[in-house]
């Protein structure tokens, strides 16, 4: 792993937006306006808190909504995303970077109105690719750009230099947290890596398997206090996911809550929330559209070496 240094010589979301002045926005639609693809990195500080539960249930909720939406599953290690949808791949991205299949035959229909790029063991290759295999990834890319409303990424979780670098490429953050002292430290140890390091001064936040709302709301405040204390950082709250039993049905079925059973407290949230980043990405001024995403991306490591 690349060690994380002070001195990188360019900041990753400054990086975006001067490609943004240099290229046309793409013609994806949010709430009827013309906007760029909107790019979401969901992340967390730590494991086991339900950040791929998140994605998929505002994935589909995005979907139902008449949102096109794609999921890429950025856990370079444990790709699981497909699995949670009971879906399993022919191919992923070691298919398309060997050269053996488009970018276009390795994306998966999930429920309607999402697809999903799946990872494979041994993608740690994306950040070591040629000139080639990095100009045939951006030329289809660049036919895809225009198919999605929504990308959703769900990242591993930690502070490693995947998850860094995916969430400073997006247009926005969401931190994904439960009511565990052990969570709410990590997911901390998250931000402050990403305001100190990375100039991210701006962070949406979830806490999932919450009591209550007002659980919710106390794990938030502790968050911004010592934000404001420590750092100069924003933390939107965007409400909590109420804690659910049947969730473990859900994930044993490979059935999201909110078609497995929807109405109850826990999808209403999940649709809530679904509401809640669409009005966030209708709002928010963009960093850069997903083709500066990938250029960021693909570049990140040469940078990190330089």
């Amino acid at each position: 792993m690349t060690a994380l240094t002070h001195d990188r010589p360019l900041d990753q979301a400054g990086t975006l937006r001067s490609l943004n002045e240099n290229r046309p926005a793409a013609t994806a639609k949010l709430n009827g306006n013309a906007r760029p693809t909107w790019v979401l990195t969901v992340t967390s500080g730590k494991g086991g808190v339900g950040k791929t539960a998140v994605v998929a249930n505002v994935a589909v909720a995005l979907g139902r909504q008449g949102k096109k939406v794609l999921i890429i599953d950025a856990d370079l290690g444990l790709a699981n995303v497909d699995v949670v949808f009971g879906l399993t791949p022919r191919y992923n991205l070691n298919h398309f970077f060997a050269g053996e299949q488009s970018l276009n035959a390795i994306l998966i229909d999930g429920p309607p109105g999402v697809k999903i790029l799946p990872a494979g063991s041994g993608v740690q290759k994306f950040t070591q690719l040629d000139s080639h295999q990095k100009m045939r990834f951006m030329e289809e890319l660049d036919t895809l750009h225009d198919e999605f409303d929504v990308v959703l990424i769900d990242t591993e979780a930690g502070i490693s230099d995947n998850v860094t670098y995916f969430s400073v490429a997006a247009q926005e953050i969401l931190i994904v947290t439960a009511p565990e002292p052990t969570a709410i430290t990590d997911a901390y140890a998250l931000m402050k890596l990403l305001s100190t390091q990375y100039h991210e001064k701006r962070f949406n936040l979830v806490v999932n398997s919450v009591r209550s709302h007002e659980e919710a709301l106390e794990v938030y405040e502790k968050l911004a206090m010592v934000a404001n204390r420590y750092l100069d950082i924003s933390i939107d709250f965007l409400g909590g996911i109420p804690y659910d039993r049947r969730m473990h049905d859900s994930i044993r079925k490979q059935k999201v809550m909110v078609d497995l059973y929807p109405g109850t407290k826990t999808s209403n949230a999940f649709e809530q929330l679904a509401d809640t980043l669409l009005h966030s990405a209708h709002s928010t001024p963009m960093k850069g559209t997903i083709q500066f995403f990938w250029k960021n991306l693909l570049s990140f490591n040469n940078r990190e070496k330089a």
